[in-house]
């Protein structure tokens, strides 16, 4: 029997696994977000004559809205797309690079005795690239005006939405985390606190009412004058002429030179499955060569969260992030052996390192070649997926970084400016050192699948250091296990933390294994006495939405995450 992915107090099913609830099935259109409204924006959208791209930036402009805690305008944009028209899929690139105006020797200044970016405040701060994602995606493949596309999100931010569960939590943390730091004004409780029942100024809660004006003026100039409203006109002197008042280094011309790129999607075949993912500055080959390696082993008769299949899952990690610290950069900077990491030949000898009978300790990368960071495991990110009636199916992830982002809010401008500067490392030669103009290593990574030639699965697990491993369990979950969309986001999950890091942590030990309570109790003893550190508990196991494709009964399967707010909405 599977594992299930909750302890105790559940109610029983009649038909289907007892941990999941039944996948959203619909012939039309599907949209799957983490907050309910986002997705039903979504649907609207199709059902108003916009296509799934139309859809997805919709849904997207909603959830800078309605979660903050985990993206916003002020952020970054990777999409992976189905075009059904040219058979093809696409790979956007829309991360933003640092200041050109804030030197190696600069940064090194600024930062003092601190041997790290910290993640509050100026330094961190990065140029967003979501606008420009949004119509890098619009005028290639958009079906209707951009401001219908923006049109629910400034209704919303105008008139208010109620706070949902989960975003409320993290709401109340981030203003937490904020009180305590040293930021340079208040712009951020002018946007994102509410006044309570004494006249303080606090986070708003669960079902309250909450409003941002300031956002929905910053969206209408750029559902008015475009693109260029945001990287060249007033929002784009807005953020120069904050960032001068504070002491910060990003100005107009970052925002001008910025360009947000089209690229060709990875891939490797497992077990008949094409998984795609996008090359780096992001994570998302972690996921292939974590996939090469699994498939030499027989993980369908290890059985699902079974101590061995548990074990193999955690050690191939270790190795694969050895090589993610070590080589994973901005491809206009680095050389980054990509098809060498992802190959069927460098997979086997790493493979070979893998003992079922003890726990790697402190790995190396390898050198493919020659073959043919806490910070970095949390990290607050929205993943969404739509697909419409031509076929089209969008994978957006989107993301601010750690938690709200820098805690820096231009004047007047209703969003917070990212703070994904803190994933370079100052370590002189490495491959993602900090330099002017550069895009840092990226945790979002959106990812796709393909099955005998035809569009299968558009999927993502948001959350750090999380989202490979997540995107693993979930193919596995599906390919190994035969699992259904909802069942193999709902299955228990594991996460390793600890491994080094392309910030330049270092690996101490073996790190630790962390499962949720579904994993049965034999199974958690039979790992530490193999050697794992292991505990138990919720929370940090990322965030799931994913679209099936069922080309025999031409309809998609939806499902989403147990673990956050949101919902799958099709018609």
């Amino acid at each position: 029997m599977l594992a299930v992915a909750q302890s105790g107090g559940g109610g029983d099913r009649l038909t289907g696994e007892d941990y999941a609830r039944s996948p959203v099935i619909a012939p039309h259109g599907i949209a799957a977000t983490s907050q309910p409204l986002a997705s039903q924006i979504a649907i609207d959208v199709m059902k108003q004559g916009g296509n799934a791209v139309d859809a997805a930036i919709a849904a997207n402009a909603a959830l800078g809205l309605m979660e903050p805690t985990g993206n916003g305008i002020g952020g970054d944009l990777y999409a992976i797309v189905w075009d059904p028209e040219t058979e093809e899929v696409y790979g956007l690139n829309a991360s933003g690079r640092s200041p050109l105006g804030l030197s190696y020797d600069e940064m090194q200044q600024e930062l003092g005795d601190r041997d790290e970016i910290p993640l509050l405040g100026h330094l961190p701060v990065s140029v967003p690239g979501t606008v420009s994602g949004w119509f890098r995606l619009h005028e290639r493949f958009g079906s209707q005006p951009m401001a219908a596309n923006l049109a629910p999100t400034i209704r919303y931010a105008r008139d208010g939405f109620p706070l949902s569960q989960v975003i409320a939590y993290y709401w109340e943390g981030n203003v937490e985390g904020f009180e305590e730091a040293d930021l340079p004004d208040d712009n951020w409780k002018d946007t994102y606190l509410i006044e309570g029942e004494d006249g303080t100024m606090r986070a708003p809660r669960e079902g309250e009412v909450f409003r941002n004006p300031d956002l929905a003026n910053t969206l209408e100039l750029i559902a008015e004058g475009g693109e260029a409203a945001f990287y060249e006109g007033e929002i784009a002197q807005t953020i120069d002429a904050y960032m001068r008042r504070i002491g910060g280094h990003l100005r107009l011309q970052d925002l001008q030179q910025h360009t947000s790129d089209w690229v060709d999607p990875v891939s490797v075949n497992y077990r008949g499955v094409d998984v795609y993912e996008l090359p780096p500055n992001g994570q998302g080959i972690a996921a292939l060569q974590m996939l090469q390696i699994l498939e030499g082993f027989d993980m369908a008769d290890m059985g699902h969260n079974s101590v061995d299949y548990l074990h193999v899952q955690a050690e191939a990690k270790k190795l694969v992030f050895e090589d993610r610290a070590r080589f994973y950069a901005d491809l206009a900077f680095a050389d980054v052996p990509v098809q060498e990491l992802i190959s069927d030949e460098y997979a086997d000898e790493r493979r070979q390192l893998i003992e079922m009978d003890q726990v790697l300790s402190e790995p190396t990368h390898g050198d493919p070649r020659a073959t043919v960071s806490e910070r970095l495991e949390e990290g607050d990110t929205i993943y969404l997926t739509v697909a419409d009636s031509t076929g089209m199916m969008v994978s957006l992830i989107q993301s601010n970084y750690a938690g709200m982002g820098s805690g820096l809010v231009p004047d007047g401008l209703g969003f917070m400016l990212q703070d994904r500067g803190a994933l370079f490392t100052m370590e002189e030669g490495h491959p993602n050192v900090y330099a002017p103009g550069k895009r840092p290593f990226h945790t979002i990574i959106p990812a796709f699948a393909m099955k005998d030639g035809q569009p299968f699965l558009s999927f993502g697990v948001m959350g750090g250091g999380m989202q490979p491993q997540g995107h693993v369990q979930v193919i596995n979950n599906i390919v190994d296990f035969g699992m259904n969309v909802q069942e193999a986001g709902d299955a228990a999950r594991y996460r390793h933390y600890g491994s080094t890091s392309p910030t330049g942590e270092e690996m101490e030990g073996r790190g630790l294994l962390r499962l949720e309570s579904g994993v049965h109790e034999d199974v958690v003893n039979g790992l530490i006495g193999r050697g794992h550190a292991v505990d138990v508990g919720a929370g940090g196991y990322g965030g799931y939405q994913a679209i099936m494709w069922d080309a025999e009964n031409g309809v998609y399967w939806g499902g989403t995450e147990m673990r956050k707010d949101g919902t799958v909405v099709g018609y």
